[in-house]
């Protein structure tokens, strides 16, 4: 009577208690209904803990993901620094480099968390009945529409970063030769 039908359930304990009454009996139906009761019991509690255990695993999963995508973006990061700043040796010389640096590394992370967004792994996966088939196709159109316009203004955040970056350095020229011309002038 109190066994278990799932394979993966932990032991039971069967309970037996001789009856002063007979079986048909209302206390021999209430203790029935009692013990049946404690393995229905018994079952629920072994299905939330099987139920527990695949939480744990999607958590798992999931912080395992978030640890790959994190180790990603600093790796991009990285790389990013890195040739930012090899163009900055190479091209320019001066304070107000640094600031427009900074801003062209700010447009590239932006552009780059652009990107990630409209990857679409991130997003919540709609459940079926909640799209339709033409509507996932229209929702796929979307998301594609979504990452290449995210590209483009990761695109254009480049170029204003370097167009800054031309201005700053003409500007800066400017002033050096502003400053040699008022120097030569004694007036």
């Amino acid at each position: 009577m109190a066994y278990s039908q799932c394979t993966d359930a932990g032991p039971y304990t069967v309970v037996i208690i001789p009856l002063r009454s007979s079986l048909s009996s209302l206390d021999a139906l209430r203790f029935y209904l009692w013990i049946k009761r404690l393995k229905d019991l018994e079952r629920e509690k072994d299905c939330l803990w099987a139920g527990l255990h695949v939480l744990e695993q999607a958590r798992l999963w999931y912080q395992h993901r978030l640890k790959n995508n994190k180790a990603r973006q600093a790796d991009i990061g990285t790389r990013a620094v890195n040739r930012a700043e090899d163009w900055e040796e190479e091209t320019l010389a001066g304070e107000g480099a640094s600031s427009c640096l900074l801003r062209s590394r700010i447009h590239k992370v932006n552009g780059s968390l652009g990107s990630l967004i409209s990857e679409p792994n991130v997003t919540r996966r709609p459940s079926f009945t909640e799209w339709t088939g033409a509507e996932l196709s229209d929702s796929g159109k979307l998301c594609w529409q979504n990452t290449v316009l995210a590209q483009e203004v990761c695109q254009k955040n480049l170029q204003i970063s370097l167009l800054e970056l031309e201005r700053d350095r003409l500007l800066q020229e400017l002033s050096v030769h502003l400053d040699v011309e008022c120097s030569k002038d004694p007036d």
